[in-house]
Protein backbone atom coordinates (compact mmCIF):
# COMPACT_ATOMS: atom_id res chain seq x y z
CA UNK A 1 0.00 0.00 0.00
CA UNK A 2 1.21 3.36 -1.01
CA UNK A 3 1.48 5.64 1.98
CA UNK A 4 0.72 9.25 1.35
CA UNK A 5 2.74 12.02 0.41
CA UNK A 6 3.69 14.50 3.91
CA UNK A 7 4.99 18.02 3.36
CA UNK A 8 6.51 19.32 7.10
CA UNK A 9 6.95 22.41 8.25
CA UNK A 10 8.00 24.34 11.73
CA UNK A 11 9.75 27.74 12.89
CA UNK A 12 12.04 27.32 15.73
CA UNK A 13 9.16 26.69 18.60
CA UNK A 14 7.73 23.90 16.91
CA UNK A 15 11.57 22.22 15.58
CA UNK A 16 11.39 19.92 18.19
CA UNK A 17 8.05 18.16 16.95
CA UNK A 18 8.53 18.73 13.52
CA UNK A 19 12.25 16.93 13.81
CA UNK A 20 10.38 14.31 16.18
CA UNK A 21 7.55 13.51 13.35
CA UNK A 22 9.82 13.19 10.61
CA UNK A 23 12.04 10.56 11.85
CA UNK A 24 8.69 8.54 13.49
CA UNK A 25 6.59 9.09 9.91
CA UNK A 26 9.80 7.91 8.10
CA UNK A 27 10.33 5.02 9.72
CA UNK A 28 6.70 4.00 8.68
CA UNK A 29 7.01 4.19 5.37
CA UNK A 30 5.85 7.72 4.63
CA UNK A 31 7.02 9.83 2.08
CA UNK A 32 8.20 13.17 3.82
CA UNK A 33 9.18 15.91 2.52
CA UNK A 34 10.62 18.32 5.30
CA UNK A 35 10.55 22.12 4.44
CA UNK A 36 12.53 23.37 7.28
CA UNK A 37 13.38 24.70 9.66
CA UNK A 38 16.52 23.13 9.94
CA UNK A 39 17.25 24.21 13.51
CA UNK A 40 16.20 26.05 16.18
CA UNK A 41 17.78 29.67 15.36
CA UNK A 42 14.67 31.81 15.31
CA UNK A 43 12.90 32.13 11.69
CA UNK A 44 9.47 33.35 11.34
CA UNK A 45 6.59 30.71 10.99
CA UNK A 46 4.46 32.33 7.81
CA UNK A 47 7.25 31.72 5.58
CA UNK A 48 7.59 27.89 6.51
CA UNK A 49 3.49 27.94 6.51
CA UNK A 50 3.19 28.87 3.03
CA UNK A 51 5.80 26.30 1.83
CA UNK A 52 3.76 23.31 3.05
CA UNK A 53 0.58 24.95 1.99
CA UNK A 54 1.82 25.76 -1.57
CA UNK A 55 3.13 22.04 -1.56
CA UNK A 56 0.21 20.65 -0.60
CA UNK A 57 -1.90 22.70 -2.97
CA UNK A 58 0.00 21.91 -5.75
CA UNK A 59 0.31 17.58 -4.72
CA UNK A 60 -3.11 16.51 -4.86
CA UNK A 61 -3.79 14.01 -2.35
CA UNK A 62 -0.79 15.04 0.03
CA UNK A 63 -0.96 16.50 3.36
CA UNK A 64 0.74 18.98 5.31
CA UNK A 65 1.73 19.05 9.04
CA UNK A 66 3.05 22.43 10.78
CA UNK A 67 4.63 23.47 14.09
CA UNK A 68 5.17 26.42 15.83
CA UNK A 69 5.00 27.86 19.13
CA UNK A 70 1.89 27.18 19.77
CA UNK A 71 0.20 26.06 16.33
CA UNK A 72 -1.90 29.18 16.11
CA UNK A 73 0.52 31.22 13.79
CA UNK A 74 0.71 28.51 11.48
CA UNK A 75 -2.69 27.46 11.04
CA UNK A 76 -4.01 30.75 11.05
CA UNK A 77 -0.73 31.28 7.98
CA UNK A 78 -1.63 28.35 5.78
CA UNK A 79 -5.39 29.20 5.91
CA UNK A 80 -4.49 32.25 3.76
CA UNK A 81 -3.77 29.65 1.07
CA UNK A 82 -6.31 29.22 -1.55
CA UNK A 83 -7.63 25.33 -0.85
CA UNK A 84 -6.15 24.88 2.49
CA UNK A 85 -7.82 23.93 5.07
CA UNK A 86 -5.28 23.90 8.35
CA UNK A 87 -6.65 22.83 11.64
CA UNK A 88 -4.92 23.15 14.72
CA UNK A 89 -5.49 19.98 16.92
CA UNK A 90 -3.96 19.41 20.49
CA UNK A 91 -6.37 16.22 21.30
CA UNK A 92 -7.46 13.02 19.36
CA UNK A 93 -11.05 13.83 18.86
CA UNK A 94 -9.82 16.94 16.77
CA UNK A 95 -7.75 15.63 14.74
CA UNK A 96 -9.93 13.15 13.72
CA UNK A 97 -13.00 15.38 13.29
CA UNK A 98 -10.83 17.90 11.76
CA UNK A 99 -10.42 15.18 8.66
CA UNK A 100 -13.98 13.79 8.79
CA UNK A 101 -15.70 17.14 9.26
CA UNK A 102 -13.92 19.71 7.65
CA UNK A 103 -11.65 17.50 5.72
CA UNK A 104 -8.06 19.68 6.95
CA UNK A 105 -5.65 18.64 4.69
CA UNK A 106 -3.10 20.59 6.79
CA UNK A 107 -2.46 19.30 10.42
CA UNK A 108 -1.12 22.39 12.99
CA UNK A 109 0.59 21.39 16.02
CA UNK A 110 1.73 23.21 18.82
CA UNK A 111 5.45 22.68 19.75
CA UNK A 112 5.67 23.98 23.49
CA UNK A 113 5.14 22.00 25.76
CA UNK A 114 4.75 18.90 23.98
CA UNK A 115 4.40 15.57 25.02
CA UNK A 116 5.54 13.13 22.58
CA UNK A 117 3.02 10.65 23.36
CA UNK A 118 0.04 12.98 22.87
CA UNK A 119 1.71 13.83 19.50
CA UNK A 120 1.81 10.70 18.08
CA UNK A 121 -1.49 9.89 19.07
CA UNK A 122 -2.90 13.10 17.46
CA UNK A 123 -0.74 12.87 14.07
CA UNK A 124 -1.94 9.01 14.10
CA UNK A 125 -5.90 9.61 14.01
CA UNK A 126 -5.38 12.41 11.48
CA UNK A 127 -3.44 10.58 9.34
CA UNK A 128 -6.07 7.14 9.15
CA UNK A 129 -8.92 9.91 9.08
CA UNK A 130 -10.69 9.96 6.18
CA UNK A 131 -13.45 12.70 4.83
CA UNK A 132 -17.19 11.83 5.57
CA UNK A 133 -18.82 13.76 2.86
CA UNK A 134 -22.46 14.03 2.73
CA UNK A 135 -23.53 17.03 4.73
CA UNK A 136 -20.11 17.75 5.19
CA UNK A 137 -19.11 17.93 1.85
CA UNK A 138 -21.95 21.07 1.74
CA UNK A 139 -19.97 22.72 4.08
CA UNK A 140 -16.81 21.93 2.51
CA UNK A 141 -18.44 23.64 -0.99
CA UNK A 142 -19.82 26.67 1.06
CA UNK A 143 -16.05 27.44 2.57
CA UNK A 144 -15.06 27.09 -1.39
CA UNK A 145 -17.38 30.02 -2.25
CA UNK A 146 -15.94 31.92 0.68
CA UNK A 147 -12.54 31.61 -0.86
CA UNK A 148 -13.79 33.29 -4.00
CA UNK A 149 -13.38 36.70 -2.47
CA UNK A 150 -9.86 36.57 -1.94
Amino acid sequence: MKKIKLFLGSDHGGFNVKEYLRKHLTKKGYEIHDLGTYNKDSVDYPDFAKKVALAVKKNKNSLGILACGTGIGVSIAANKIHGIRAALCNDVRCARLSRNHNDANVLALAGRPYNKKKVIQIVNAWLSSGFDGGRHLRRINKIKSIEKYI
